[in-house]
């Protein structure tokens, strides 16, 4: 499995912190929320990660290197703007190749990380598979509609009337189907 990580943002929501650098280096405790994203991304396993970068790409990479430090090999990716989550799978087809893959926003701090997610995903091998979280109000949130079973069968993002209390988090996981 490999990892797609989003970095390629501009931050319009987080301003005026992403004027002086890019979203995912605001730092959380201490440290850039970024490399908690890779911290998680490694202790699910994996450890081959491509990440999505825009116009302040050079930023991330002189925090992130190589990812040798890591514990990682990171492929930097170039998106030329943030067209969607469809798109940085599509710019980044080649990386990917045939493999399954972890898509992480790069801006989200998850607390205990995804590992069980990422075993779940791994023994019972769905197509797709997303992260939720229940939220108070989801009405802020793209918001997931599940059958009987937990399978996907509605997304919105930002309903008036939410259906569900589950919002997505920006964790994906998929096969290459």
């Amino acid at each position: 499995m490999k990892a797609l990580v989003l970095a390629g943002g501009t931050g319009t929501r987080l301003r005026p912190f992403s004027y002086s650098m890019p979203k995912q280096l605001i730092p959380i405790a201490n440290r850039p929320v970024l490399l908690h994203c890779l911290d998680n991304v490694k202790d699910a396993g994996v450890t081959e990660v491509g990440v999505i970068v825009g116009d302040r790409g050079d930023e991330i990479r002189a925090l992130v290197g190589d990812g040798a430090d890591l514990g990682l090999r990171i492929t930097y990716i170039h998106q030329e703007c943030p067209l969607g989550l469809a798109h940085t799978v599509a710019v980044a087809a080649d990386f990917l190749g045939d493999d399954d893959f972890l898509m992480y926003l790069g801006d989200n701090m998850l607390l205990g990380g995804v590992r069980e997610q990422a075993e779940r995903f791994r023994s019972r091998r769905p197509a797709a598979q997303v992260v939720t979280v229940q939220v108070p109000d989801p009405r802020a949130f793209g918001v997931v509609e599940l059958d009987g079973y937990g399978r996907v069968t509605r997304l919105v993002e930002k309903p008036a009337q939410p259906r569900s209390d589950l919002a997505l988090i920006g964790v994906y996981f998929f096969t290459a189907a």
